[in-house]
């Protein structure tokens, strides 16, 4: 009997399907990857199994990275397993393949990744010689509910009606693959051509979300402080004091940014105003006025990311992570990977039933007070067909992360946070609005103007789900009587200075990642980027990630700090008129494009020969640049020549003596590269490195055959040149242990402890504290560290405590190599990581009306090798 397979995109959907499916198909048998009845074969991917490739003629290997190999543009593409999910991709193709599977239907997730995901397998599965020739229909689901499902099937899709999808989720992976392929090769070769192997890596999402925070670096950096003046005064009243806050009411906004009403700009008008109000009498007006707020929407994966970074630090990887976990493993939360904040219109009966299990289970710890509001909101009936949260064309592949009807049961610290967040969001956007009354009050002082402003909560309604009560609120505004005249008791005057906008935080490059078509200005590019950005909810924190580790960017605390490596591509893209790849218009002109596609007004043919031209371009550009450098805004170095005291300035390749004149004219011939073992130097690590003619020990280095290496450098004197040269600097011990291998007497030393590794005896020796089995003779472990850690002493006693309890004192002297700023530290050994990390103290949490718990900042884990 013939039976048609019915392909998923994760096993929780599949298993949805035989249950929806059970009632009228007949019971399923259960099998190890799959269920299978008279009628269907029911099985699931797990998301993408399989990856495109370039044939192996031109797979080009990373040591043969030159132009002489691009552009690399292959005329059809490979497909290659996915090695984590072989198995999976091996029994669906059997599964394909079968004889008695004569019909596939597509049931991966509704959009254009999961029309790749079924298409990519589908291909894979294909054998040798000629074609299945199977049948193929599609299954559209944006609900699942077993009634939806139903219902999808009965108004499956034929294959012709979703060709037009999957050519345009082919052509966005193979134009993916060809720009970052070949951006990626073609930029790497024009930095490595003066030897070494300097890796830079490109792509239409990494790239783009590097120049915003670049961006936002160079207007930091350019930023110059103004000073300005507030005014603040106290006013005396028949029931008390209160303070008001000097504004102009006749102010306007102007192209300059940092004017606002309350803010003067010398202080001899700050000093007039406070002398001449200062004792006087002041009329009061006062306006008084209702406001609500109304909770925000459900959470899609952006904003749960982004307010989990706010709220706890947590990356945006992490907060994905625990994610998966609450959906995979505890069953908890639906799906989430998705970017819509909605639920499907035939979803209310779902809701009531989830609120219905959060108000009658025994919710463990913390979690046991939402048990109230969602008893509240069925009893007054909230949760009710509302376009705020029930609309179906706002549900995308994946509607919205609720929590589903499992009660949650050993849950993590971190995983319990999380799923609060969830429930609370959950419920809260069923709850009323939180009513407010607002008061504005005015206090005259002749003709000078001070404003207070009052806020009371008068409702909490939905804010009750977040603990926020009428009674918590503070006393309202000290009451002013009709016609009451109050007397000016003090005026402070402060000085202050304008400050350069925020570095970003992961919350907030989340947030201009989802924006990024707003900063497009075309019309019709960003009506196609409405609701996509850069990237996709599922692939924002992997990119964050991955420019963290090609070096583009560090975290420290919180902020995401661009590096050298970045500044350096972006003047690299810039100089070579590759700018398009640094804008999100690029995504913007594909997202239009591929639209089109999928409208069946533009052939996959036409858009991929549009994006070969355009690769071929971009590595003609890099190829064919021959000028010694490439156009720039270049730092002048404050630190002077070490031969000639001359004035040293920054180029593309090289900081290099320009002088005492600065012109070039008296210029020595000192220089050095600004990339020395595949790292880019930091421009206050070559200031360092020029005053004190060493620094380090520096992570990053690479060697010509690519492998990461730590070392210090060093400026020597060479007679030869008659001028100074850079050097790597790797430690006497490590010459020693490299050059003679001799044993070392450590009998006169007292032990500091047992080596975390190898439970070896850790002892001083030259610049470093190291375990004993790691010098000598027989080296059978790697444990060290430094007796200083960026310019932070560690002496014995702190090294002590950290081998036996597992953490130094607070120490306050470290200072970053990135941005020179001191910064304070624990010192803790990593087991997992298998070196000293830094560990940071607890942020307190911001004070509010009543005391807020301290929030704990994650660990930074930085090597703190010696």
């Amino acid at each position: 009997m013939s039976k048609t397979l019915i392909i998923a995109e994760k096993p929780s959907v599949a298993q949805d399907i035989v249950r929806a499916l059970t009632p009228q198909a007949g019971k399923f048998d259960k099998h190890d990857d799959h269920f299978e009845n008279e009628q269907y074969v029911v099985s699931s991917a797990v998301g993408h199994l399989v990856e495109i490739a370039a044939p192996e003629e031109y797979d080009v290997k990373r040591g043969k990275w030159s132009f002489a190999h691009l552009p690399v543009i292959p005329p059809h593409f490979d497909l290659n397993p996915i090695d984590k999910n072989k198995g999976r991709l091996n029994a669906l193709s059997k599964l394909i393949r079968r004889k008695d599977v004569t019909a596939l239907i597509n049931a991966c997730d509704a959009g254009r990744e999961g029309e790749l995901i079924f298409r990519l397998i589908e291909q894979y599965a294909q054998p040798a010689k000629g074609k299945l020739n199977k049948p193929i229909q599609r299954l559209w689901l944006q609900s699942m509910t077993p009634a939806a499902i139903r219902e999808g099937f009965e108004k499956l899709r034929s294959d012709a009606q979703m060709l037009p999808l999957a050519d345009a989720a082919r052509c966005r992976s193979e134009a993916d693959w060809l720009v970052g392929i070949n951006g990626t090769r073609a930029m790497t070769a024009f930095n490595s051509r003066d030897g070494g192997f300097f890796l830079t890596t490109v792509g239409r999402v990494q790239t783009p979300t590097l120049s915003i925070v670049v961006e936002r670096e160079e207007k930091i950096r350019k930023h110059v402080a103004r000073d300005y003046w507030e005014l603040r005064a106290n006013f005396d009243a028949q029931a008390g004091q209160y303070e008001g806050k000097w504004f102009d009411p006749a102010w306007k906004k102007n192209d300059d940014a940092e004017r606002r009403a309350d803010r003067l700009w010398n202080a001899a008008d700050a000093e007039a105003i406070a002398k001449a109000v200062l004792g006087k009498p002041a009329t009061v007006t006062e306006e008084s006025k209702p406001s609500t707020t109304s909770c925000g929407a459900l959470y899609d994966l952006t904003t749960l990311q982004r307010e989990a970074n706010s709220r706890f630090g947590f990356s945006a990887k992490t907060t994905l992570s625990i994610a998966q976990a609450l959906y995979e493993k505890h069953k908890v939360l639906t799906y989430p990977r998705t970017d819509s904040r909605f639920l499907p219109e035939d979803y209310l009966a779902v809701a009531k039933d989830t609120a219905k299990m959060l108000a009658t289970e025994d919710l463990p710890g913390p979690l046991a007070a939402l048990s109230q509001h969602a008893a509240k909101s069925l009893k007054e009936g909230y949760i009710k067909p509302t376009k705020k949260v029930f609309d179906n064309a706002k549900v995308s592949d994946h509607f919205a992360i609720i929590p589903t009807l499992q009660a949650p049961r050993s849950l993590t610290e971190v995983e319990a946070k999380l799923y609060d967040m969830v429930v609370k969001r959950f419920l809260a956007v069923f709850f009323p609005p939180a009513e407010f009354l607002v008061t504005t009050r005015i206090s005259k002082v002749e003709t000078h103007h001070f404003q207070t402003n009052g806020k009371v909560l008068v409702k909490p309604g939905w804010l009750a789900v977040y603990g926020k009560d009428v009674d918590d609120e503070d006393a309202n505004l000290v009451p002013v009587q009709p016609g009451e005249v109050v007397r000016t008791e003090s005026v402070d005057v402060k000085a202050l200075q304008t400050k350069p906008p925020a570095r970003y935080t992961e919350a907030t490059l989340l947030s201009a990642m989802e924006g990024a078509g707003k900063l497009i200005d075309d019309d019709e590019l960003r009506e196609a980027m409405a609701e996509k950005g850069l990237g996709t909810p599922a692939t924002r924190a992997a990119t964050i990630e991955g420019l963290i580790t090609e070096k583009y960017m560090l975290r420290e605390g919180r902020e995401l700090i661009p590096t050298a490596k970045a500044f350096q591509l972006m003047t690299l893209l810039r100089g070579l008129a590759v700018e398009d790849l640094t804008k999100p218009e690029l995504t913007g002109d594909w997202e239009f494009k591929l639209s089109e596609m999928e409208k069946g007004k533009l052939s996959r043919e036409t858009f991929m020969a549009e994006i070969a031209a355009m690769t071929e371009k971009m590595v003609a550009k890099a190829k064919g640049y021959d000028r010694d450098t490439i156009p720039g805004d270049y730092a002048t170095l404050k630190a002077p020549c070490p031969k000639c005291g001359g004035v040293v300035k920054e180029n593309y390749r090289r900081f290099t003596c320009t002088g005492r004149h600065g012109d070039g004219s008296d210029a020595c011939g000192f220089s050095i590269g600004k990339i020395p073992g595949g790292r880019s130097f930091e421009l206050a690590e070559v200031e360092a490195f020029l005053a004190n003619r060493k620094i380090g020990p520096l992570e990053g280095f690479r060697s010509k055959a690519g492998w990461p290496f730590t070392a210090e450098l060093a400026l020597v004197f060479d007679p030869e040149i008659d001028n100074w040269k850079l050097e790597f600097d790797f430690g006497e011990d490590a010459k020693k242990a490299e050059n003679d291998g001799e044993p070392v007497d450590f009998s006169g030393q007292q032990s500091l402890g047992a080596c975390p590794k190898c439970a070896g005896h850790v002892y001083e020796h030259g610049a470093n504290y190291v375990c004993e089995h790691s010098v000598g003779e027989k080296v059978t472990c790697d444990f060290k560290t430094g007796k200083v850690i960026l310019t932070q002493p560690i002496e014995p006693p702190q090294v002590h405590k950290l081998l036996t309890e597992g953490k130094t004192d607070l120490l306050e002297n470290f200072v970053s190599n990135k941005t020179r700023r001191k910064f304070k530290a624990f010192l803790t050994y990593d087991r997992k990581e298998g070196k000293v990390v830094f560990e940071f103290e607890p942020r307190a949490g911001k004070p509010s009306g009543k005391a807020a718990p301290a929030k704990k900042t994650a660990a930074k884990k930085a090597a703190a090798k010696g």
